[in-house]
């Protein structure tokens, strides 16, 4: 049960930050040349995801289930750490914020400033929208199916993701902005947790360490990985204040 919940809360939570970038640029695209086109790109990359979802979900489910989770939590390991490096670097001063309200601003400018063509459906539009929505999908749809396919609950993993996009459409078009106030980065902070932990925990699976409490063990896993995470954040965060002054006497 608990590693059902978890699979759900890491899926449901990396798939909410990459939705909010895509809305981010849907919107921004939306507002200023209208919605027909813009929708008709993320219908046609909604379409593109799902195929690809259901495509590589079958295909991962012949590998046997040993192997599967020791190339599937590999894989996550790295994506995972990816991920984790990016969030304490920001959490610690040394990478800049992702802000959302910059990124509307200067996806509205670029459409702004792009041509208007006197065809039905809007091309640079559609094109805009299936290419954010497209390339950020991607990664939902790998954490979908990595995660579906290694526990055998692909539809769990799905609906997830799903629920994710739901909620952040429905925020989305409510407010008609970018979602300046979802804590993005501390999003990103958990995501890389979890996933680094699921890596971890379904690595070692596939590898035959007979892990203690079952499944329980993601959550010691999780905690540990979240408490180096967050010393490290505190570390270079320490050394970032040391450097400042030094830097600027350099100045």
């Amino acid at each position: 049960m608990s590693s059902d919940v978890l699979l759900f809360l890491a899926t449901f939570v990396a798939s909410a930050v990459e939705a909010v970038e895509a809305l981010t640029i849907v919107l921004a695209v939306g507002v200023v040349r209208g919605w027909r086109s813009p929708l008709l790109g993320v219908g046609a990359a909604t379409l593109a995801l799902a195929a690809i979802v259901v495509v590589l979900g079958s295909a991962l489910s012949a590998i046997p289930i040993d192997t599967l989770r020791l190339v599937v939590g590999a894989l996550l390991l790295a994506f995972g750490l990816q991920w984790l490096r990016k969030a304490i670097l920001r959490a610690s001063g040394f990478k800049p914020l992702h802000d959302e309200a910059a990124a509307f601003a200067r996806e509205r400018r670029d459409a702004e400033h792009a041509e208007v063509g006197a065809a039905r459906v809007d091309w640079y539009s559609f094109t805009v929208a299936f290419k954010g929505v497209l390339l950020e999908g991607l990664e939902v749809a790998f954490i979908v199916v990595t995660f579906g396919s290694t526990q055998g609950r692909l539809a769990l993993a799905a609906a997830a993701a799903a629920a994710a996009v739901v909620v952040v459409i429905a925020v989305g078009l409510t407010v008609r902005a970018p979602l300046e106030r979802v804590p993005e980065n501390t999003l990103k902070f958990v995501v890389g947790v979890l996933l680094t932990s699921f890596g971890i925990f379904w690595a070692g699976e596939g590898a035959g360490v007979d892990w203690p409490g079952s499944d329980l063990a993601i959550l010691a896993i999780v905690a540990y990985i979240g408490l180096v995470s967050l010393a490290l954040t505190r570390a270079l965060r320490r050394r970032k204040t040391a450097l400042t002054p030094a830097t600027a006497a350099h100045t």
